[in-house]
């Protein structure tokens, strides 16, 4: 409507009202170095999102191949032996916590706090008004009894790792994991609470206020300069010209606004939902596998044969 109203102004009611046509090379390059900026910025928060949540699942599933392969031997023998109840017991529990911390992540990542304690019997982490509602999935996999302080301002990533690093050391205790095992265990878990903090530092730390406004502040003069810029030579071309201009810095603009926070449920965000779920699906069919490993370990060892090596894992048993 502007241009139009620049374009009639220019053809009925004035000689001219153009401006050299040569300034738009020049607000160009403003334009363009700002939004380039803008949008880098925008997808280096989106990249390095994805990159911390790989780390996070990567050290996730280091931790459970060290876990389930380390933990039906006989400590420092290599014949087997079987698990007491409180072992096993000790083992699944600590495999259900590693994988309910994608799932605190994300949850904190959302500010959906409280969702393992909800009282809604929906089973999303979300219902339709973008309220927290209770998980079954995600609460059967956290400790019984756990107590959370994310009001006190604890984050239950972090809180859930204390119980991964119990584990490590009873581990040890009981002769599973030899020292430098024991330090490659710490460094996974290290590495998982330092991927948790990139994603929160990107979640906590937006783009600066005073430079989105002056980017929306720079879009506007320049869509207000064009059509005099452009409108001694386009005439009434101008206006769809300036149209396709405008339309295309604002989308680029809202591109970046839209990789800005990579972990909500916007279509370009990042697929939280899918990456856990899938690290969830993957890790139960490991738990599986071990579930039977020890039953196979167990029963032979009822039998009385000493000396039993057991199968690898995934391999068929006869």
């Amino acid at each position: 409507m502007f241009t139009a109203f620049v374009v009639w102004l220019d053809q009925y009611v004035f000689d001219t009202v153009g401006l050299p046509s040569s300034i738009i090379p020049s607000l160009s390059i403003v334009v363009g170095l700002m939004l380039v900026f803008r949008n880098q910025t925008s997808y280096n928060r989106f990249w390095d999102g994805r990159n911390s949540m790989n780390n996070l699942t990567t050290c996730i599933r280091n931790l459970v191949r060290i876990i389930i392969t380390n933990s039906y031997n006989g400590g420092n023998s290599q014949i087997a032996r079987p698990l007491t109840a409180a072992e096993k017991q000790d083992i699944e529990r600590t495999i259900r916590i590693l994988m309910a911390i994608p799932y605190a992540v994300k949850n904190h990542l959302r500010a959906e706090w409280g969702a393992a304690w909800a009282t809604s019997s929906l089973g999303d982490d979300v219902d339709k008004s973008g309220t927290t509602v209770y998980n079954p999935v995600y609460a059967g996999l956290l400790p019984e009894g756990l107590q959370g302080h994310e009001d006190e301002g604890l984050g239950l990533p972090y809180q859930l790792a204390f119980f991964v690093d119990g584990f490590i050391k009873r581990g040890v205790d009981r002769g599973w994991f030899h020292a430098p095992g024991a330090s490659q265990m710490q460094a996974q878990l290290n590495t998982l609470l330092d991927a948790y903090g990139k994603m929160e530092t990107i979640r906590l730390t937006p783009i600066p206020v005073a430079y989105l406004i002056h980017t929306k502040q720079v879009l506007a003069l320049f869509g207000c300069v064009l059509p005099f810029a452009m409108v001694d030579d386009m005439d009434w071309w101008a206006i769809p010209i300036v149209s396709l201009v405008i339309f295309t810095l604002y989308g680029i603009e809202g591109i970046g606004l839209q990789l800005e926070d990579p972990f909500g449920y916007d279509r370009n965000d990042i697929k939280m939902d899918a990456i856990v779920g899938d690290a969830k699906t993957e890790l139960d069919v490991v738990l599986d596998e071990w579930r039977r490993l020890v039953g196979s370990v167990e029963g032979i060892g009822s039998a009385g044969e000493d000396g039993f090596v057991p199968s690898e894992l995934f391999l068929k048993r006869a």
